[in-house]
């Protein structure tokens, strides 16, 4: 009898720890088992490599082993000069997925991650970043170079998951400091077991790799979220915690354009409507313009428990701002400038020469004139003559002091023109820059409600605010002191009156008339 042996191929997706907090989520990863995922570390500290379960191993840099001091150069530098090992580790006719996982704010991690994955993107193999920012307690520093690390690896990954230490905290509280990392490595782990079991775990529905391609290629920003619920209305349960789960950088998905869906049961099965009822909820967050894929798959360890994960890209795609529009007024030497506002100059020599002529024809003028020199009636008089029979008027009828005098009468109307303008501008600017104050106020008190409300539910998220939120009174969180007041069962009636003895003599009773000890 002749038995086949199927031949087993070297997985098509690599996960690489680089870095110590990298390395440390790896060794996570490979005690918890991925299936079909082939693992490997590289580090500048020899010593960190050798403690690794992890069976593939580089050295990077020439540093003897010694590390890089926290310094991102010394491990841009180490992974520059040790590029051959990880390009040979990543050449082979299989290697089509490659995660890269890393501790941003060190040294080799911050360094040396973004030389790998551009390396792997021009390998043309599909490049997921996912890595952590530092502890608020890890200083200033140590997270302006995360945020320095973090904008350098975006421009070489496909996608970048990016998980926040500090919501960790929010999350489970005031943990031991090795528990608190031991779950950021849990983080880690189901963010690249979610994705790379999409692929290597076959389903119902089959999401397969050229699925995952289409969401995470070349789509920068990337969110992820996962969860599992059992009972009733199970499905409801698991949609909504893992698009809210607190655990990643970001979880909002509107304006995402592509979105990864897998759902997976254990031994009760899903039925059509907890799909309905899941899809739905996904298309209501993420509005119309989403296009999603979606697989279902079977894992009998949930029991009756029902597990999904959904990725969303594509935000950079559709939240660009948009241009600003370009104007050309008031810059020096623009001829479009001089061409738009030499005609405007025309029109304003020809609106005065306009001016002039009406100065000179129409009553309104003779007006003006009368007003200024009052003296001088007898040209009113003569101008009048004139405009009653203009086809006869002779300009020698008007005198020398006449015609200065209209000239004064124009150069006055004129500036009193210019003069209403230019208060009409000013009126018009204090109001604009009232306007403008009010709508700063505005947003000043929309940002601040918008930063409590940030607050309330940051707060509503760890334990340790809800319990004292729950056992500690509202009066004593914001310190408000308390008038003392007495006790119901004290009286403040007294038993004492003031009467009159029989000599007329002021006396006080002991008896109150008004009380009795016996009431009826």
């Amino acid at each position: 009898m002749i038995t086949f042996e199927p031949k087993q191929h070297p997985s098509i997706i690599k996960v690489l720890g680089v870095g110590g907090g990298g390395s440390n989520a790896v060794n996570h990863m490979f005690k918890q088992g991925i299936k079909g995922v082939e693992f490997a570390v590289c580090n500048t500290d020899l010593q960190a490599l050798e403690s690794s379960p992890v069976p593939i191993k580089i050295e990077i840099g020439d540093s003897g082993g010694l590390g890089a001091g926290a310094n991102p150069k010394v491990g841009k530098e180490s992974a520059e000069s040790s590029i051959e090992k990880i390009k040979e580790l990543l050449d082979d006719e299989y290697t089509q997925m490659l995660f890269i996982t890393a501790g941003m704010g060190g040294g080799t991690g911050t360094g040396a991650a973004p030389v790998i994955a551009e390396l792997a993107r021009e390998m043309n193999i599909l490049t997921v970043g996912i890595v952590t920012l530092p502890f608020g307690f890890e200083g200033r520093r140590r997270k302006q170079q995360a945020e320095l690390g973090i904008s350098e690896i975006k421009k070489h990954v496909d996608a970048l998951l990016v998980i926040s230490n500090d919501k960790l905290r929010e999350q489970f509280g005031n943990l031991v400091l090795g528990e608190a990392f031991a779950q950021a490595d849990n983080v880690l782990t189901s963010a690249a077991k979610g994705i790379a079991e999409l692929i290597t775990v076959p389903g119902y529905v089959n999401v397969d790799f050229e699925d995952v391609r289409t969401v995470i290629k070349d789509s920068g920003k990337a969110i992820m979220g996962s969860a599992t619920a059992e009972g009733e209305d199970r499905a409801a349960k698991a949609i909504e915690e893992a698009m809210n789960s607190p655990l990643l950088n970001d979880n909002e998905i509107v304006g995402a354009t592509d979105i990864l869906l897998y759902i997976t049961a254990g031994t009760d099965d899903i039925t059509m409507d907890e799909i309905t009822e899941i899809t739905n909820f996904v298309q209501s967050e993420s509005g119309d313009g989403a296009e999603t894929i979606w697989g279902v798959g079977k894992d009998e360890t949930l029991g009756d428990k029902v597990g999904i994960t959904i990725i969303a890209t594509g935000f950079d795609a559709v939240r660009k701002d948009p241009e600003p529009v370009k104007t050309t007024v008031g810059i020096v030497g623009d001829k479009s400038k001089e061409e738009t506002i030499s005609p405007v100059v025309a029109e304003e020599e020809r609106s005065e020469e306009v001016i002039t002529e009406i100065i000179k024809v129409t009553p309104k003028s003779t007006e003006t004139v009368v007003d200024i020199k009052q003296e001088e009636s007898k040209i009113v008089h003569a101008l009048d003559k004139i405009e009653e029979s203009t086809p006869k008027a002779s300009p020698t009828k008007i005198s020398k002091d006449t015609s200065s005098l209209i000239k004064k009468t124009e150069e006055n109307y004129l500036s009193i023109g210019h003069t209403v303008s230019s208060k009409k501008e000013e009126v018009e600017t204090k109001e604009q820059q009232k306007e403008e104050g009010n709508e700063d106020g505005i947003n000043k008190n929309a940002k601040e409600r918008v930063n409590k409300l940030k607050d309330l539910s940051i707060n509503l998220r760890s334990h340790e605010k809800m319990s004292e939120l729950e056992n500690q009174p509202a009066y004593v969180r914001k310190n408000v002191e308390l008038d003392e007041k007495d006790h119901s069962s004290e009286s403040v009636v007294s038993r004492y009156t003031l009467g009159e003895d029989s000599k007329n003599q002021p006396i006080i009773k002991s008896d109150n008339s008004f009380l009795h000890d016996n009431v009826d």
